[in-house]
């Protein structure tokens, strides 16, 4: 008879230990940390849940500024200036849509709102941001981030095959999944299978887009709250991380000596990052999956089918 393999606490945390450094080899890519990390987690759950959170939001941030040190300011600013439209035309666009099917769906409005403006900005990043700001509740903030979560992953998988199907360039596919994917992790994920270029462009054009949280954060604080007479709310974080990523990029630039370590601390980086998704799917747990309602998910993948639409077709007919 063959033996039973006992899963007992201690080896789940020995199996997560060794698929934290398998996802720093060069064996596992973005696309197999997520699914290793969400697999793992629905099956054993994480042992580590609270610290895996806490890192992870960390860590994410310190690959941004790390991929910044392995970039040229002067591509950065002029693909800065490059996507300022088509992020600016996008955001707003999003967040119209997505309040209107929201309401078409009847779907609640605090709810609503967040997978909005997860979608429009950088998912789970915009919607903690906004979350205190409307006191929205600890089950909606669930539901929104698992809403976002979802479509995420599935962005990581999908996308880079449509876009070899399209044919798009790496400049093409690095604006595209800058506009048309939710969180940061996920966007240098999907680009990272596509090509160096694309990352450099999908990394700045993403950051672009997440610093625009602040000035849509504060609408929200205005639109949500003081027109409704309440209390003064919490006002959002300005994401400094962006700044590191922009300094270490100007280090590398205006410091030749710096060059080659860039390139290191770059590729370093890009394992962090492996790691950090990860890191992020075992943070979904199976409570997580009961807690999306249908009326969300159909807001929130209509929206996102949408906009992944419309900003596949005009940057296809830009070039």
């Amino acid at each position: 008879m063959d033996k039973i393999i006992i899963f007992t606490p201690v080896i789940v945390r020995v199996l997560f230990f060794f698929l934290i450094i398998l996802c720093l080899s060069p064996l596992i890519s973005a696309s197999g940390a997520l699914f290793l990390g969400i697999v793992f987690s629905l099956i054993f759950g994480n042992p580590y849940l609270v610290q895996t959170r806490h890192l992870t939001q960390r860590l994410l941030q310190f690959s941004i500024i790390g991929l910044g040190a392995g970039m040229d300011l002067s591509v950065i600013g002029h693909e800065f200036l490059n996507g300022l439209g088509y992020t600016a035309i996008g955001i707003t666009t999003t967040m119209l849509l997505g309040l209107a099917v929201g309401k078409f769906l009847k779907t609640e409005s605090t709810i609503s709102l967040l997978i909005t403006v997860g979608t429009a900005i950088c998912g789970g990043s915009a919607i903690a941001a906004v979350a205190p700001i409307i006191r929205a509740k600890a089950h909606e903030i669930s539901v929104a981030l698992a809403t976002v979560f979802f479509l995420n992953a599935t962005a990581l998988f999908i996308f880079p095959p449509i876009g070899h199907f399209f044919h798009l360039t790496q400049t093409q596919f690095g604006y595209w999944a800058a506009l048309a994917i939710h969180d940061t992790s996920s966007v240098i994920g999907a680009a990272m299978q596509y090509g160096s270029k694309a990352v450099e462009i999908a990394t700045t054009v993403k950051l672009t887009r997440a610093l625009w949280i602040i000035p849509t954060a504060l609408l929200i604080s205005y639109v949500w709250n003081y027109s409704r007479h309440s209390h003064v709310a919490d006002k959002p974080k300005f994401p400094f991380f962006i700044l590191g990523f922009i300094l270490a990029a100007a280090l590398v630039t205006f410091v030749p000596a710096l060059h080659i370590p860039g390139i290191f601390i770059s590729t370093i980086a890009k394992k962090a990052l492996v790691l950090t998704l990860f890191l992020i799917g075992s943070t979904f747990l199976r409570s997580t999956l009961a807690s999306v309602g249908i009326k969300p998910f159909i807001q929130g993948i209509t929206l996102w089918i949408a906009m992944a639409s419309v900003t596949l077709i005009a940057i296809a007919i830009t070039g």
